[in-house]
């Protein structure tokens, strides 16, 4: 995986190349230098495996839910080794997500039962629509 293009870099990490331009703009990826010549036409950047992990980790962290501020820390915490900062994050990235998804049991709960009041009867209103409609 050595002396890729953006295009190849971006195929192995699963993204598009105007992803990773993004990433390179937000700073959570180096833009390499160009491999010769100057101008536009002024050579291809070259992209390795570092660059393909980095690229990888970025998307399981917003998979996982992260912000790409949160990431930018992450990113920047693995530099500095400091594991007290990786877990609070981490801890509080998980709040997150059993918050979300004691809203979202919630929701099913609530849908659950009107799909059942709306299958209860065939006339009148339906109670889906109804409860939608305020």
């Amino acid at each position: 995986m050595n002396a890729m293009t953006i295009a190849g870099l971006a195929k192995a990490g699963g993204v598009g190349v105007e992803t990773v331009r993004f990433y390179q703009r937000r700073g959570l990826m180096a833009e390499p230098k160009r491999s010769g010549g100057v101008g536009l036409g002024g050579g291809i950047r070259r992209y390795d495996a570092d660059d393909v992990r980095r690229l990888r980790f970025i998307k399981s962290a917003q998979i996982a839910g992260f912000s790409l501020n949160e990431i930018a820390e992450l990113l920047a915490l693995d530099a500095g080794e400091d594991r007290a900062r990786a877990r609070a994050l981490a801890s509080e990235r998980l709040a997150a997500l059993d918050a979300k998804i004691a809203e979202l049991q919630t929701a099913r709960t609530a849908l659950q039962r009107m799909a059942s009041a709306c299958s209860a009867t065939s006339t009148g209103p339906c109670p889906i629509i109804a409860a939608f409609q305020g």
